[in-house]
């Protein structure tokens, strides 16, 4: 099965460049609501499951333990641009745990976002682990192996056992086994797993309706999730696309970005989550993806439908602000 074309790119009256994808949405029950595409293909996550992965945070009780309130949460949950805000709410959860940016393991870089990065660049000397993207969820890791009395150095590892935990979290929401065979190294350097795109949609189904799980759980889930709503800034940062969506509509859609093109959302009022692929890895068309398939789920021509829409089909500029051409989403999307 070949997955459809999802988005075009024009330029002048043709279209210059073409991204297949592959998507779903499903409900609590892991019912397929909609699909398109080689849906149960397997597929990384990478950043888009990092709310799962922020579950033993809050099970293990140290998020009460040390005072983390929603920034915090939604930070554990971000792929962050490294802003002044970021980089310090990580580093007081850190501190609260009583320790400091030595303990992080995810590597140092600069921002992508180019506003952060000249703002870095201009007061800087180099960036530290803190402004690594994965800085909240890797604090939020320090944090749960001092509760828990896990050896801290060395928390990335595949044998370490806040990762068998992660390992075992994951399984339970996305119904994969999953092992070496099945793992890779995420750039965070901790292990990423390929699950079928429908198994990581319906694992953040179960987390929005608590549908499957255990009643602590579908707590600290629900929890997680409402808090990056309430926080979408600290989830990624100033117009960055996770944060627009969940701005767009308050309350109402949940959203996290994953590196190699994959997307993932939930609608709380439909008790519906969803997740795409772009078949390239490429990000404009990952993001044109979920923008339209979420708009589906809003009153056909209300407001927040139609500035989704603006989202998935925009136009294109050059460097003198000429409008060269636009990306724009598909009908597959919409059959």
């Amino acid at each position: 099965m070949q997955n459809p074309v999802t988005v075009e790119v024009t330029r002048g009256n043709l279209v210059e460049s073409r991204h297949r994808g592959l998507g779903v949405v499903v409900d609590g029950d892991g019912k397929v609501v909609f699909s398109f595409g080689e849906a149960e293909a397997g597929v990384f996550p990478r950043s888009a499951c990092k709310a799962m992965q922020a579950l033993p945070l809050v099970e293990s009780g140290a998020a009460d333990t040390y005072g983390l309130g929603r920034k915090e949460l939604a930070l554990a949950c971000s792929s962050h641009s490294g802003e002044d805000e970021h980089v310090a709410t990580a580093s007081a959860m850190l501190a609260r745990a009583g320790r400091d940016v030595a303990a992080l393991e995810c590597g140092a870089h600069w921002s992508s976002d180019q506003e952060t990065l000249i703002h870095q660049a201009r007061t800087l000397d180099r960036p530290t682990a803190l402004h690594n993207n994965c800085s909240g969820k890797h604090s939020g890791f320090v944090c749960t192996c001092v509760h828990t009395g896990y050896e801290v150095k060395g928390y990335v590892g595949y044998e370490h056992p806040l990762q068998a935990e992660i390992r075992g979290v994951m399984e339970n929401l996305t119904g994969a086994a999953l092992g070496h065979d099945n793992c890779g190294t995420d750039g965070c350097s901790i292990p990423t797993y390929a699950v079928p795109l429908q198994g990581l949609a319906h694992g953040f189904a179960k987390m929005l309706t608590g549908n499957g799980l255990a009643p602590e759980r579908a707590k600290a889930s629900r929890r997680l999730i409402d808090a990056c709503m309430a926080e979408p800034f600290y989830v990624a940062g100033t117009k960055r696309a996770c944060t627009r969506l969940m701005e767009v509509a308050p309350g109402r859609i949940f959203a996290k970005t994953g590196a190699e093109g994959v997307f993932v959302a939930a609608l709380p009022d439909e008790g519906l989550a969803m997740a795409v692929k772009c078949e390239d890895g490429t990000t404009r068309a990952a993001e044109a993806m979920i923008f339209a398939l979420i708009s589906r789920y809003f009153e056909k021509g209300g407001e927040v439908q139609q500035k989704l829409l603006g989202m998935a089909n925009r136009s294109m500029k050059n460097w003198n602000g000429i409008h060269v051409g636009d990306v724009r989403v598909t009908d597959a999307l919409f059959a």
